[in-house]
């Protein structure tokens, strides 16, 4: 007998708090673009009008979207490439390795954005109302 066998009645749930989680994580970076918050996190707050800025609006906006669920598609496509853009123009070329040019997040990031463009928003979400 298989103890994971009922697992799968709960993929819903858990695919909404995978959301949820995501995106108040990802939304958390754009806090700190758009209001330096909280004080002495990296890279501070950024002019709106910079590439930064306009990555802390899509963070902090697209990062709200996908915690409500709300046009959860499109939104995580657009952060899907966002991220992978990121990934290629600020990590990789400092080194091919992840765990070594810190990329880890973003390619985390991008994937798991990428998985919710084909799932959908899963349960607790405004896409199912």
């Amino acid at each position: 007998m298989n103890i994971f066998n009922g697992a799968s009645k709960y993929q819903s749930q858990a695919l909404a708090i995978l959301r949820i989680v995501t995106g108040l994580t990802f939304m958390a970076h754009g806090i700190i673009k758009l209001f330096g918050f909280p004080a002495g996190a990296q890279p501070g707050q950024q002019e709106i009008m910079s590439l930064m800025g306009v990555a802390g609006l899509l963070e902090g906006v697209g990062g709200l979207l996908i915690v409500l669920g709300l046009f959860t598609r499109p939104t995580a496509f657009i952060l899907s490439g966002m991220m992978a853009v990121a990934y290629f123009m600020a990590h990789f070329p400092q080194s091919f390795y992840p765990a070594v040019n810190g990329g880890d997040a973003a390619i985390l990031f991008s994937f798991i954005f990428l998985y919710l463009v084909t799932s959908g928003p899963g349960a607790w979400s405004l896409d199912k109302r």
